[in-house]
């Protein structure tokens, strides 16, 4: 009798009973799981170039322009609060149509703002572009978004770290580019005036072609995209207000969303602020401004990773309490040595060395909190993640209205300032709880099941429906999140190895 082949694995990553990865290759384009990272992390990084293109090149645009400081001032909180609610909409448009579909379509919508860079007159154009340009970094909320649907809770932490860190990377990266660019245009021939207008030109294109490639190659869920997933009946079609009843009476949403406005919303703050700082306080030309600029956003590469990367090491030996622990800690120090950076303008030495360790403390919270955020809520896992989002945008705006906008103070007193709002704003953290985990100082709740706490989220009709079979299958593999007693003999439950994984149907 001849024995027929074993069927050919569905997934070349080892995968868990949702279909999630249990491992983390970063230098793979394996599909779907590696190539929406790469996907994903590209698009964001082009988006923030896109957004911050213009302040290393505001000496020159200032000039050009006759702008002023109140104008300056109005266009960078200009360039972060459109994004505020466009994070939002983006949030619910993941849980409703899916991450590809809504990130290419955000992408493409304020593609047409970078290229009216070049053609800006005065200050009411140069705020608008900024405006409509910063709507892009809405395609941060379908990036973590992604990054949680396809990767498995021991993994999510450091998959949202190395994608929103690559991402924010963009902002570090454009500090460099600009200039350059601004510089090969005028080795050209061209004039100054003509030179930085035509810079722009190139965040344009690199925008447009990162969402042509997510719609080209990417992939919404592990199983497949949403409107494949619905039409096969593998995949519930939720309702609009469902997804916002449950993303806004969950009170952990908003203290993530709070506490995200001083670790994610400083460095917007920052990335606005940073090479006119050093360019006025410190007489250093252009290019070294940039420069300095650049190592803040370029701290990304390993420091918001490595708050991910975190994340998940806490979770393993401590369970969801060190995910919120490990958040307080470096975001709090992140806030006393943003005091210090204010405190030491006398010295450009000094100020550069803080501002490096600041970038690093502040940038790998944002990577601890989206280490955090998946646990929240599963049926509104988008709309919370725009939420968190959000709240970045929303810190950064408030920010830079209480403490950079006009001349109310000095730029390193607002620094300083900035620094205590972070650790006050950071201590909310210690009131979030999980009934199923415990909390930072309350441990859990006797009898408490991960099972219970998302099943909430669904009717008992929806749940005899099936409704609910994604969310039951990712809290049973949430189980190390109640610490390594929790979890211990649970490893072969939750992941299914190369060899075994699901096969093609």
């Amino acid at each position: 009798m001849e024995v027929e082949p074993a069927s050919k694995p569905k997934f070349r990553i080892p995968v868990d009973t949702d279909n999630q990865a249990t491992e983390f290759w970063l230098f793979s384009f394996v599909r779907p799981h590696m190539s929406a990272f790469h996907l994903s992390w590209f698009s964001f990084f082009c988006c923030f170039v896109s957004t911050f293109a213009a302040p290393p090149l505001l000496p020159l645009i200032r000039d050009t322009l006759g702008l002023t400081a109140k104008d300056i001032g109005n266009a960078g909180i200009a360039s972060v609060s459109g994004a505020v609610f466009a994070r939002l909409a983006m949030g619910t448009a993941c849980d409703l149509v899916g991450p590809r579909l809504s990130s290419a379509a955000i992408i493409l919508l304020t593609t047409p703002a970078v290229y009216c860079s070049a053609i800006i007159t005065g200050p009411t154009s140069f705020l608008l572009v900024r405006f409509f340009t910063g709507f892009s970094l809405a395609s941060f909320v379908s990036t973590q978004f992604w990054m949680s649907s396809m990767f498995s809770p021991p993994k999510v932490g450091l998959a949202n770290g190395v994608a929103g860190g690559w991402g924010n990377l963009g902002g570090g990266a454009v500090q460099l580019l600009m200039p350059l660019v601004f510089e090969a245009v005028k080795k050209i021939g061209s004039t100054p005036f003509t030179a930085w207008r035509v810079a722009f030109f190139i965040p344009g294109v690199m925008q447009t072609f990162s969402a042509i490639a997510v719609l080209a190659f990417g992939q919404d869920m592990p199983d497949g995209n949403y409107r494949k997933l619905h039409k096969a009946g593998d995949m519930h079609k939720d309702s609009f207000g469902n997804v916002l009843r449950h993303a806004v009476t969950n009170y952990r949403a908003w203290i993530l969303a709070l506490t995200y406005g001083y670790c994610f919303g400083v460095e917007l703050a920052v990335d606005n602020i940073v090479a006119q700082y050093f360019y006025d306080r410190f007489d250093v030309n252009l290019h070294t401004a940039g420069l300095i600029a650049a190592s803040f956003g370029m701290a990304n590469i390993i420091s918001r990773p490595g708050g991910g990367l975190m994340s998940d090491w806490l979770s393993e030996r401590f369970g969801m309490r060190g995910r919120l622990w490990g958040l307080w800690i470096v975001q709090t120090i992140g806030g006393i040595l943003c005091v210090v950076l204010g405190v030491v303008d006398y010295s450009f030495a000094a100020s550069v060395a803080v501002m490096m360790l600041f970038s690093f403390f502040v940038q790998a919270a944002c990577g601890l909190s989206f280490g955090i955020v998946p646990f929240v809520s599963r049926r509104s896992l988008g709309l919370i993640s725009g939420m968190t989002g959000g709240g970045g945008n929303v810190g950064a705006v408030l920010t830079q209205v209480i403490f950079f906008r006009g001349g109310k103070y000095k730029t390193e007193t607002g620094i300083l300032y900035m620094g205590l709002m972070i650790i006050a704003c950071t201590l909310p953290i210690t009131l979030i709880y999980f009934p199923q985990w415990g909390g930072m100082f309350v441990g859990p709740k006797p009898g408490a099941t991960a099972e219970e706490y998302y099943s909430q989220e669904w009717t008992e009709q929806e749940r005899q429906k099936g409704y609910n079979a994604s969310t039951a299958r990712f809290a049973e593999n949430s189980v190390r999140e109640g610490g390594r007693k929790s979890a211990s003999g649970s490893q072969s439950r939750h992941t299914v190895p190369v060899d075994a994984s699901p096969a093609n149907v």
